[in-house]
């Protein structure tokens, strides 16, 4: 079939989704360390407290976020300029997402416990509603940048890659800038910065920067390809296109049904500070698994031409609870001494992340297979609404993760310190038990619940091909009419 992306677009493509995902994967995690851990450090707020009240800033910050999901696919499905409908939404909406990630990180100088809980509702909310105007756009990009499926699957295999490694990112960057600042302030004064978070501060700073260059590159070289269509579509439409099709509701749904995966990355700067021994092991912590994720996404780019999304992603979740539970085992043999555990969680957390390639990929190409699907049914492309319907779900489903995260944290006995020139306190051993559970155990349970929807997805075989031809054919006739017309 014909090849329509230069070779240069299918890597700035990647290199768009790799700046976005920098900044939205560095900031659920650090924003929570920085919540807990150092915004009112100092004051006379109680920090118990604050931790009992983060559940609630991210189960409200998540339920905006999925209600601006819907909003903005609605808009972009409906935005017509020269630059396409998907392309100035992430253009134009960069520089505000840079500059309220930043103010994220500023904490207001009070001992008014009221006060401060307004402002982590109110900031919270507000990077959740803008971050979705943008990485919303974009990843529905890979719909439209093509109309031959084969090329559109590779590009947006690649893209994914790119994206996997971006939300890793922010593990390489908070190390370097620790020291660069141990450099330049010696280690005293840095250790005193670091109790102060002010390392994680100069972090998003960095991650920002790299969201405005990368996602600029983007948007200047890549362009648009399939055509949309020009009716318009009532809000009533819109909902229903993302809440009765079968196969993009069970695609959706699987980010309901595995909530609970992503609580591991609540503790993994706690599992590397307790575990291996230092906050900068959560880079050696997680970059195996990064590895591993995208090492992962290469094999599944092979199974799924071979097995098919329904196949391959059944397949993943079982293997991917299954090596969580090896890393329980593991490391409950071991025990918990950082110089003889870190080289065996090390190790097999590269063979967990190899799980992550499944569910970084494999939705995406669903869901582009059912964009195709509803345009064949109806007539009407709507890449905007399909997405936003899987980024609806992905925001209820994150708004329980980060809400049951802190709340497992709570469970599991945590203390902060009270030390400004001290950042980590000392935990018992039932409290790095319970820390390595939210880990692995309670992941790998979430990993199976998230397969189940995919045991009704049909957008597979001869139907997906049968569909591909017959949009290929309507579109070349409907090019021959517009032709003859001129």
């Amino acid at each position: 079939m014909k090849k329509y992306m230069k070779r240069s677009e299918v890597w700035t493509y990647g290199i768009g989704l790799f700046g976005i995902a920098l900044l939205t994967g560095w900031m659920p995690d650090y924003s929570y360390t920085f919540f807990n851990d150092f915004a009112f450090k100092g004051t006379d707020i109680d920090p118990a407290q604050i931790m009992k009240i983060l559940p609630y800033v991210t189960l409200v910050a998540g339920i905006v976020g999925a209600a601006c999901e819907l909003i903005i696919g609605i808009l972009v499905d409906r935005t017509r300029t020269k630059w396409g409908k998907i392309r100035p939404w992430v253009g134009f909406g960069i520089l505000p997402l840079a500059i309220v990630s930043m103010l994220v990180f500023i904490a207001p100088s009070t001992n008014n416990f009221y006060g401060a809980v307004a402002w982590m509702f109110v900031i919270y909310a507000l990077y959740t509603a803008v971050s979705c105007a943008v990485e919303s756009p974009a990843n529905c990009f890979g719909a439209c940048c093509t109309p031959n499926p084969t090329e559109r699957g590779d590009a947006i295999s690649i893209a994914s890659i790119f994206r996997s490694v971006g939300q890793s990112g922010g593990m390489v960057v908070l190390p370097v800038v620790g020291a660069i600042m141990k450099a330049a302030l010696g280690k005293e004064q840095f250790k005193t910065a670091e109790g102060q978070g002010l390392d994680l501060m100069l972090s998003t700073g960095v991650c920002v920067l790299g969201l405005v260059l990368f996602g600029m590159i983007f948007f200047t070289n890549n362009r648009e390809r399939v055509p949309y269509t020009t009716e318009r579509v009532s809000l009533w439409q819109s909902i229903k296109f993302v809440f009765t099709n079968k196969n993009l509701l069970m695609v959706s749904l699987t980010k309901f049904t595995g909530f609970g995966r992503g609580v591991y990355s609540t503790v993994s700067l706690y599992i590397a500070v307790y575990m291996l021994g230092s906050k900068d092991l959560k880079l050696g912590l997680l970059l195996p698994m990064g590895v591993g994720t995208a090492v992962g996404m290469l094999i599944v780019k092979q199974l799924l031409k071979k097995w098919g999304t329904r196949k391959v992603y059944i397949v993943c979740c079982l293997y991917g609870s299954a090596s969580l539970a090896v890393l329980y085992v593991v490391s409950r043999v071991i025990g918990f001494n950082p110089d003889v555990l870190m080289i065996p969680f090390l190790i097999i957390n590269f063979f967990v992340g190899l799980q992550h390639g499944n569910t970084n990929l494999t939705p995406n190409v669903m869901i582009a297979d059912v964009v195709d699907e509803i345009e064949w049914k109806t007539g009407k492309r709507q890449e905007g609404l399909c997405y936003a319907g899987y980024g609806f779900f992905s925001k209820v489903a994150a708004a329980l993760t980060k809400s049951f995260g802190p709340a497992l944290v709570t469970w599991s006995g945590y203390v902060q310190s009270s030390n400004m020139n001290v950042a980590y306190a000392t935990q018992s051993g039932d409290t790095l038990n319970k820390l390595l559970l939210i880990y692995t155990l309670i992941p790998a349970i979430f990993v199976i619940g998230q397969m189940l929807p995919i045991l009704f997805y049909d957008l597979t075989g001869k139907k997906k091909e049968r569909i591909t031809k017959e949009l290929a054919e309507r579109r070349a006739q409907a090019a021959a009419a517009e032709e003859k017309e001129a």
